[in-house]
């Protein structure tokens, strides 16, 4: 190369080895005007999100968490899913970002989520859109709806799981949540009998669907993200296909029939939402109501087999109900029966404390935060790990303990500490098993009727022990590797 033609690839270059100078000028700038938290960005592209996803026992925080809260603290930077990150294992943060949801923070999940659940979905939703689709949810399930319709439903859906136990039998108790739980909400939002065939079909196309939601986004074939999608794809063209039986059928008959008893029939009628919207909604919902309840019934099973004291004290708070609406000839629950279950929501609240079904959440910062003297960039991912709070010892004594009397407003019982009360009582604020904030989930309410009314029918009607060791893990979302395996026994036929 002569020597003009170097000094013509030089001036050729020099603008833009001046801009990228300029940036790095600019960003050295904006880093140094940040007082970030402490933390490590982990490989290239990579960052730490492996380590942070790796499996771990549920009822702990984790290796990776445990580490990094130890060496930077509870509030930290990181690289994870392919963004700058903070990761906040603190309790006050964690709330102060939840209540300052559109403010502050923003709902913020990784795409992939978004491509399977869809655009319209109420977890990816932001703004006024997933404002007008939660209150479609809770007008749904009102407090009215729950007394009522929901409850009948649950009592219902409960009783055919159940009567299907045979004595001295073994399965996994996982799967037979998670029968229970679709076959309630499948009935709920599209008043699809359990059994019948299109019910089973659906119920095969959700559970390749599920696989894929919590695989790793990679959309080649054979993988389990592609079949998902596919199966999204059948899931929809159903709805679909439902929505335009009901329309024909209204327009033909020209009355009612009943159709507000289920959510699709409900939003037909109560909303101005477009059908891609519909199916969108039905889609999330069915995802939300069907796993997170069913992994909660699985996890009361499993602590319930370990703790006697806790499920001794729950037979005799059943057994009491029974008793008087035998009296009173009754057979079905009502929502008098379930208010009695005082017991039973201490239980609850400890599987949801210890279990720990959702254990973070996905924001983003819309504005420059500071927080107990750290920035958060705008624009920065954060995660707030809300297990962290649950499984911390300065707020409940003894946190990897199951101990369901920490919940009770007097616990003067013997069997838990008044400090362990204390400590609940004060970090009320700081437990959020449904989130909090504007996103607090709409479900929250029915979820806790499903577990309260299975668990009245399980313990007045079974023993159960576990037939293999299994425990629940995190791969982040929460599973039996085994399936919860149980062997099970009437208690009618004097075990």
């Amino acid at each position: 190369m002569s020597e003009s033609e170097l000094v013509r690839v030089v001036l050729f270059l020099l603008p833009s080895l001046l801009t990228l100078l300029l940036i790095l000028i600019v960003k050295t700038k904006s880093h140094r005007r940040f007082n970030l938290p402490p933390g490590s960005s982990g490989w290239p592209f990579l960052g730490e999100t492996i380590g942070y996803l790796r499996p771990f026992s549920a009822t702990s925080l984790g290796y990776f968490m445990d580490q990094h809260v130890t060496r930077y603290g509870k509030i930290y930077k990181s690289n994870l899913f392919g963004e700058r990150t903070i990761v906040s294992a603190d309790a006050g943060l964690n709330r102060f970002i939840l209540q300052n949801e559109g403010k502050l923070f923003e709902c913020s999940y990784p795409k992939s989520i978004g491509g399977i659940l869809g655009k319209w979905s109420m977890l990816v939703l932001v703004g006024d859109m997933h404002k007008n689709m939660r209150i479609i949810s809770l007008n749904f399930l009102s407090h009215a709806r729950l007394r009522t319709h929901l409850l009948k439903e649950v009592h219902h859906h409960t009783l055919l799981v159940l009567s299907s136990w045979n004595h001295n039998s073994t399965f996994s108790a996982q799967d037979e949540a998670k029968k229970f739980t679709f076959n309630l909400m499948a009935k709920h939002i599209m008043s699809l009998d359990p059994g019948e065939p299109e019910t089973e079909q659906l119920k095969k196309e959700y559970v390749t669907f599920m696989k894929g939601v919590v695989s790793a986004p990679l959309n080649f074939p054979g993988t389990a993200y592609r079949r998902a999608l596919q199966s999204r794809s059948a899931i929809l063209k159903f709805i679909e296909r439902k929505m335009e039986e009901r329309i024909k059928r209204s327009n033909e008959v020209g009355t009612e029939d009943g159709e507000d008893d289920d959510l699709l029939g409900w939003v037909l009628k109560h909303s101005n939402l477009s059908t891609e919207q519909i199916l969108d909604l039905i889609l999330s919902l069915l995802f939300a109501g069907h796993e997170t309840s069913s992994v909660a019934i699985a996890l009361a099973i499993y602590f319930l087999q370990g703790s006697p004291a806790a499920l001794q004290q729950l037979q005799e708070e059943h057994s009491e109900i029974a008793r008087a609406k035998k009296l009173a000839g009754e057979t079905e629950l009502n929502w008098e029966d379930y208010k009695k279950m005082e017991f039973t929501q201490c239980v609850i609240s400890e599987t949801l404390r210890l279990g720990n079904v959702v254990r973070f959440l996905h924001r983003k910062a819309l504005k420059d935060v500071r927080y107990k003297g750290y920035d958060i960039p705008c624009g920065w991912k954060v995660l707030p790990v809300i297990s962290a709070a649950h499984l911390d010892g300065s707020m409940f004594e003894d946190p990897q303990h199951f101990n369901p009397w920490r919940w009770l407003q007097n616990n003067n019982d013997g069997r838990g500490s008044p400090s362990a009360t204390a400590a609940a009582n004060n970090s009320n604020n700081y437990f959020m098993p449904f989130g909090g904030g504007p996103r607090l989930c709409a479900g929250s309410e029915f979820a806790k009727l499903e577990m309260a009314v299975f668990i009245h029918h399980l313990v007045l009607n079974y023993r159960w022990e576990l037939a293999d060791e299994d425990q629940p893990f995190a791969f982040p979302y929460l599973d039996f590797p085994k399936g919860l395996p149980i062997t099970v026994k009437r208690r009618d036929m004097g075990t």
